[in-house]
C-alpha cells in the first residue's frame, strides 16, 4: 500500500507563490512507484494532470503547456516527499490539487491526458488565486 498527503494549499493573489507537499508512506512506496504527479482540478472540470516526475535516477520531468516556466515539481528521495513549487499563479491555477503515484514509468503523455492510469492518491489541497 502507499498513503499520500498533501499540503501547503491556500488562497493568494495573482502574481503570487505557493509550493505544495505531498508525504508518502507505505510498505510497497520505495520498491513499487515509479512516476509521481501533481494533478489539478478546477470547480466543473475534470482533474488534469500540470507535472509528472520519474522515480528513477534520471527524475525527468513533463509539464503541461499552460504551467510550463512557472510550476517545477520536484521530490525528496530521503523524505519520500513530492514537491510543487509554483510562481506567477494566476486565477486559473485555481483548483484542487492532488498527489498520484503509479507502478509504471510516467512518459510524456500523462501531461497531455494519456498514460496508464495512476494506482495511488492522495486526498487533494486547495489552491485559490484571486485576481
Amino acid at each position: 500500500w502507499v498513503l499520500l498527503e498533501e499540503s501547503g494549499g491556500d488562497s493568494v493573489q495573482a502574481g503570487g507563490s505557493l509550493r505544495l507537499s505531498c508525504a508518502a508512506s507505505g510498505n510497497n512506496f520505495d520498491f513499487d512507484v515509479d512516476c509521481m504527479a501533481w494533478f489539478r482540478q478546477a470547480p466543473g472540470k475534470e482533474r488534469v494532470a500540470v507535472a509528472t516526475i520519474d522515480g528513477d535516477e534520471y527524475s525527468r520531468t513533463n509539464y503541461a503547456d499552460s504551467v510550463k516556466g512557472r510550476f517545477t515539481i520536484s521530490q525528496d528521495s530521503v523524505s519520500n516527499t513530492l514537491h510543487l513549487q509554483m510562481n506567477d499563479l494566476k486565477p486559473e491555477d485555481t483548483g484542487m490539487y492532488y498527489c498520484a503515484a503509479k507502478m509504471y514509468s510516467c512518459g510524456s503523455s500523462v501531461v497531455k491526458g494519456g498514460g496508464r492510469p495512476f494506482d495511488y492518491w492522495g486526498q487533494g489541497t486547495q489552491v485559490t488565486v484571486s485576481s
